[in-house]
């Protein structure tokens, strides 16, 4: 199982909506490590790391997001391998 790192950003109406919260849960639940966190412009930015497998549904869980987002782009892309212990909330 090879593990990649994939940097996640997420725009539309996704602060102030449990994005954060989802995010961690939805990541957790696949086995995913990183973080995700606020950005001053308004979008999320996550960090993760695990399988192709793990973070291809994650990106789709993304696109979607919680009840109340309202998710207009997510862009991904490869980064080098990051080792976290958990997925967190920054």
């Amino acid at each position: 199982m090879m593990l990649l790192t994939k940097q996640i950003v997420v725009t539309g109406k996704v602060q102030s909506v449990f994005y954060r919260q989802s995010a961690k849960m939805t990541a957790r639940s696949l086995g995913i490590t990183g973080y995700v966190k606020n950005m001053p412009d308004g979008s999320v930015f996550i960090i993760a790391t695990g399988t192709e497998i793990q973070l291809s549904k994650l990106i789709e869980w993304c696109h979607q997001g919680p009840v109340r987002a309202e998710v207009s782009f997510v862009e991904a892309a490869n980064l080098p391998i990051q080792k976290f212990l958990k997925f967190s909330i920054l």
